[in-house]
């Protein structure tokens, strides 16, 4: 973060700014989540936001690494209600599986985004009237079919120096929103499904 700032500081077109901005925002962001997942017995700061908000700020980071070979298509439902969440944490989850999909494609190739309400859905045993459906689709090689039963698992990955945490982290933190994330993959078309609840802010009992 501080060597941005000094960069900052030196670069001659102030227009190039902007990626030092981004690398500040972003050290930011994750120094904050790390706080709170290395925090015990937290509780999560809950938060009417809007999904699309989430989305852009993930689609500008992947644009921001790849910002030749990705070609981003959004299609969103601009009608969806707001949900109950920690905003970090569900930037962090959409984005690793954003960043999965650009990296499984090497940095070439198209990610479609797309938003739709999903009615009367099981999340956890718990029936919602409402549930908010998120598409990631990406046209790369696909998940390899020796994967495909263990992807959520750490440390598992199919890429050459992979860390195999992105996507069991992803999982961690919608599964944390009562929600579920799942895929399916063929050659050519890999689709992450994420289906978050839409719900109250649950009520904080008063200190007697």
């Amino acid at each position: 973060r501080g060597s941005a700032q000094l960069l900052e500081r030196e670069l001659p077109h102030p227009e190039l700014k902007e990626y030092t901005q981004v690398i500040v925002m972003e050290a930011d962001r994750l120094q904050a989540l790390m706080d709170r997942l290395l925090t015990p017995h937290r509780l999560p700061k809950l938060a009417s936001l809007n999904i699309h908000e989430v989305l852009e700020r993930v689609l500008s980071l992947v644009l921001a690494e790849y910002p030749d070979g990705i070609k981003l298509v959004r299609d969103y439902d601009t009608s969806l209600p707001e949900l109950i969440g920690e905003k970090e944490h569900l930037i962090q989850a959409l984005l690793n599986v954003a960043r999965n999909a650009a990296q499984s494609m090497k940095g070439r190739g198209k990610i479609r985004i797309v938003t739709r309400i999903a009615r009367q859905v099981t999340l956890a045993r718990v029936r919602y009237r409402y549930a908010i459906m998120i598409d990631i689709i990406d046209n790369g090689p696909g998940v390899a079919s020796v994967l495909q039963d263990k992807i959520f698992y750490p440390l598992v990955s199919g890429r050459d120096g992979g860390t195999g945490l992105g996507l069991s982290i992803a999982q961690d933190l919608v599964n944390q929103h009562q929600g579920i994330i799942e895929f399916d993959s063929v050659p050519g078309t890999t689709r992450f499904i994420v289906l978050l609840p839409v719900r109250n802010i649950p009520s904080t009992p008063e200190t007697p």
